[in-house]
């Protein structure tokens, strides 16, 4: 990769004209990081708003051997867009518009950095639904969660992004443009090459335009919210809700620590005492959805609930939903740093994890708050650090981290399970890939990106 430099800057501009290029010091330093602790600065950052912009700019950028990192809304918490290597950021944030939405084939045609919230919008005035729904939906991108295969509490029942990718535009390394898939709902032409690069972090290509799959709006939803006395008794509800013929479209679960902090920003009367909290969502016809609640409500009840609130329709679950997403900011609201790991573990390891946590917490002296996806093993395990910016502290914490990923391995599960590896993974990917499967990844990058010019200092680097 040659050395940062301007001497290339001139010719971009007349490749693509000044309005969409700029080196002003405020937009350099907010394209410098995302929401992790890394920084580094582009050269420049160029707003492309066609998918020949993109070409454009990638062709420049190969020929030149100059660094390219894709940035879609920069809410990513691994360093996923930081780029390392400075270069070019290529911002997607102005190609944001919604091409189409078709509900005679299923479909929504989108450019990449439409909202997420924005398209299931467009999607509920026709009456159809996109489901992934991460957490941070009302600022993070398409292309963003494209590019890490994002999740969300509705994964359980409706699946994660990759499963509503029907068909990308992608710009290769070169400034090449490849299609692959359309409008079919299936279709076995070639390899998966939709599933290679959904969750390819960037370092593949540039995707330019992607669709959607869609499936009709359930025209009813309702939700559980109880409380246990335990964290045990919750995951074991999790568990039997599951074993009982149920799949709810969310199960979420939460420990003391997450709750305690909760309360403390929301208000104590918020959640009654009891140390876990479990969400269980469903969704379908209307009577299907009543009668369900009140067998989840009987069988929660049985397993030793001590508190359960009903939410019968659309808005009462949305109150229970803000309520949940608020989880985040209470934990920062603590003043400690927020280290957000996304580990996902084999279900029946849920109560193993946060015994594990516990331990871990007696061990290196630094809190743990477990809340998240129970329904499908991802919980968001996250070290509650004091002083992180200190050099021994962050040491410790890295140290914690370790331990806690080795756990995770060992127990057949998973580093990241929705934000990616990024840069704050990279340490452990080797571990977590094994050497062979590291070796193909790095033949898949060589063969699409031979330059390296895409993406570079992650963790095939």
């Amino acid at each position: 990769m040659n050395p940062p430099s301007h001497d290339w800057l001139p010719s971009l501009i007349s490749l693509l004209g000044e309005g969409k290029i700029t080196t002003e010091e405020q937009t350099i330093v907010e394209h410098s990081i995302d929401k992790w602790s890394a920084s580094h600065p582009p050269d420049v950052v160029v707003f492309t708003e066609s998918t020949a912009d993109v070409s454009a700019v990638l062709a420049f950028a190969d020929e030149r051997k100059i660094a390219v990192t894709t940035r879609g809304a920069g809410v990513g918490y691994v360093g996923g867009c930081v780029p390392v290597h400075g270069g070019i950021v290529l911002s997607t944030a102005r190609m944001n518009r919604i091409l189409g939405v078709y509900p005679e084939d299923g479909v929504a045609i989108v450019q990449p950095g439409v909202i997420t919230r924005t398209l299931q919008e467009a999607a509920h005035a026709v009456g159809w639904e996109y489901p992934p729904d991460p957490a941070s939906l009302k600022e993070c991108s398409i292309g963003g969660n494209i590019a890490t295969n994002a999740g969300g509490p509705r994964c359980l029942k409706y699946g994660v992004t990759r499963s509503y990718v029907l068909g990308l535009e992608v710009v290769l390394a070169n400034g090449k443009i490849l299609r692959t898939g359309g409008r079919l709902h299936k279709n076995k032409t070639g390899f998966d090459l939709i599933g290679l690069f959904t969750g390819s972090e960037g370092m593949l290509g540039v995707v330019t335009e992607a669709t959607l799959r869609l499936i009709p709006k359930p025209a009813s939803r309702g939700m559980l919210a109880a409380i246990f006395p335990d964290y045990a008794l919750a995951a074991a509800a999790v568990q039997a809700i599951l074993n009982a013929g149920h799949l709810p479209s969310a199960l979420e679960i939460t420990d003391a620590f997450t709750l305690e902090a909760a309360r403390k920003r929301l208000g104590a009367e918020v959640f009654p005492p009891g140390n876990a909290h479990l969400i269980v969502e469903i969704d379908g016809r209307p009577a299907a959805v009543t009668s369900e609640l009140e067998e989840l409500y009987q069988l929660l009840t049985s397993l030793g609930a001590t508190f359960i609130e009903r939410a019968p329709d659309e808005a009462s679950c949305e109150r229970i939903w803000k309520l949940r997403r608020e989880f985040s900011y209470s934990l920062r609201d603590t003043g400690l740093t927020k280290l957000n790991e996304d580990i996902v573990v084999p279900r029946s390891k849920l109560v193993e994890l946060v015994t594990f946590a516990r331990q871990l917490e007696v061990d290196t002296g630094i809190p743990i708050a477990c809340f998240g996806h129970a329904g499908d093993g991802n919980i968001h395990t996250n070290l509650m650090v004091k002083d992180y910016n200190d050099p021994g502290t962050r040491e410790r914490a890295d140290a914690a981290l370790d331990l806690l990923f080795t756990w995770v391995l060992k127990q057949g599960g998973a580093i990241t399970g929705e934000h990616g590896v990024g840069l704050a993974k990279k340490p452990w990917i080797r571990q977590a890939l094994g050497e062979v499967s590291f070796a193909t990844h790095r033949t898949l990058k060589n063969a699409l990106d031979p330059e390296g010019i895409l993406n570079p200092g992650k963790f095939l680097d």
